[in-house]
């Protein structure tokens, strides 16, 4: 039986690999013009992190979670003793380690100036695999440590956005939902009462939001089931719960959206699945390309996450996005990077003879900055031509006995196969 992949991961072949690092590329100039810098933290951390940042009740933590284990404990995982061994976990996001990251090398010192970081990787969760939806699965996303006004929550948003654009999905093509999940002073009002909601119909709910509902009861508002849906839009709204500071930074934070000319809707079941968030959440929605699981990416304020690992007060704000579920939304828009043909030019060596100065040339025109490739099969003349056709070479450069007695070489265009001879001085010039 041939090897495979296992279920949930996918190989990145060159054509998706190549949109994906076009999409990081284009984060990587669109956040630096912000001020944000790049980050790379551990495929996986300490158990510890995750529950204690993502929150012990989320599905995340209680249900799609990657342990690793040494494999000397293989053994007394058959016994059972897996829950005093569960050390380790593959990051299933990375603003927690992020944010543990910040606080172990403080990097946010108090009078600094906002710690901005972005950040690019694999994330895993032992989920259902399904559309866009993957067990390996890969995100970009960015972190703003220690901004406190809402003109910081604004700013994230309206960077996102641009984002989306330059990658080619029109605003028209996009849905900017916003709402506040108001914080540890309003919060806990609007999740007892959405709770009460919740269990004052329990034959209108099913199993699992009747579980959420002693757990973390406003993870009820991602059911996937319509008619919990549907009961839903009668609950509570968290608008109706905000204290006065949080009902006026969501109000500043929406009023600047709109000065930067962004019209979004604001959607009270919004939530986060992740107990670090606070106040302000957001969520981009598209038409096309993912059915109903139409998100591209979201995120929110997380001002009390960094305590978690030790630090002082220290509010804070970021997002992620799946690029998996971003280039399937480029696809049905017919805007997916297209992979470039894999060499301007291809040396064509006429006979054995010939093939030393092929390859000569062939990294001649490399240190010049111009792609080329050379047979490295013994293959005809002829063949080579067709080798040439399937790269989508532009030009193919012919050196064959004439050429070197002569010192030059014949340029053919593979366009309209018209041919001129070119020392190596002008064969460069003209095709840089």
């Amino acid at each position: 039986m041939a090897f495979q992949n296992p279920p949930g991961v996918n190989d990145l072949l060159p054509s998706a690999a190549f949109g994906v690092q076009s999409a990081i590329n284009t984060a990587s100039r669109i956040f630096a013009s912000y001020g944000y810098r790049y980050i790379e933290t551990p495929m996986f951390e300490r158990t510890e992190v995750f529950t204690r940042g993502i929150g012990e009740a989320t599905d995340v933590v209680g249900k799609e979670m990657y342990y690793v284990f040494p494999m000397s404990s293989v053994a007394q995982l058959a016994e059972g003793e897996s829950s005093s061994l569960a050390s380790l976990a593959l990051r299933p996001e990375s603003t927690a380690g992020v944010a543990r990251a910040v606080v172990q090398h403080n990097l946010a010192q108090p009078g600094a100036p906002v710690v901005k970081l972005w950040y690019a990787g694999s994330m895993f969760r032992h989920e259902r695999q399904q559309k866009g939806r993957y067990r390996e699965f890969r995100q970009i996303g960015a972190e703003c440590i220690g901004a406190t006004e809402p003109s910081a929550d604004a700013e994230v948003i309206v960077m996102l956005m641009a984002f989306f654009e330059e990658l080619g999905i029109p605003r028209s093509q996009m849905v900017l939902k916003v709402n506040s999940m108001g914080d540890e002073a309003c919060r806990p009002l609007y999740r007892n009462a959405v709770r009460d909601f919740i269990l004052a119909r329990p034959e209108e709910f099913c199993p699992e939001c009747l579980r959420r509902a002693d757990t973390n009861p406003l993870r009820a508002f991602d059911c996937k089931n319509p008619s919990c849906q549907e009961v839903l839009k009668a609950a509570p709204r968290i608008t109706d719960y905000l204290c006065d500071e949080c009902s006026t930074q969501y109000a500043l934070v929406k009023e600047l959206l709109h000065t930067a000319g962004l019209s979004f809707e604001e959607d009270s079941r919004l939530v986060r699945g992740f107990d670090y968030y606070t106040r302000t959440v957001f969520e981009v929605q598209v038409h096309h390309g993912l059915g109903a699981q139409n998100a591209i990416g979201g995120g929110g304020r997380y001002d009390k996450l960094l305590e978690e690992y030790g630090a002082k007060p220290t509010p804070s704000l970021g997002f992620a996005v799946g690029l998996e579920r971003i280039m399937m939304v480029l696809d049905s828009l017919d805007a997916a990077p297209q992979l470039p043909p894999r060499a301007k030019v291809f040396i064509a060596a006429v006979d054995e003879e010939a093939r030393p100065a092929a390859f000569i040339l062939a990294s001649a025109l490399r240190t010049a900055g111009i792609s080329a490739d050379l047979d490295h099969q013994a293959r005809s003349l002829k063949s080579q031509f067709k080798v040439a056709d399937k790269l989508g070479a532009s030009f193919t450069v012919i050196i064959g006995p004439d050429e070197l007695a002569q010192g030059c070489y014949t340029l053919r265009n593979m366009t309209d196969h018209t041919q001129q001879t070119l020392n190596q001085e002008e064969l460069i010039e003209l095709l840089g």
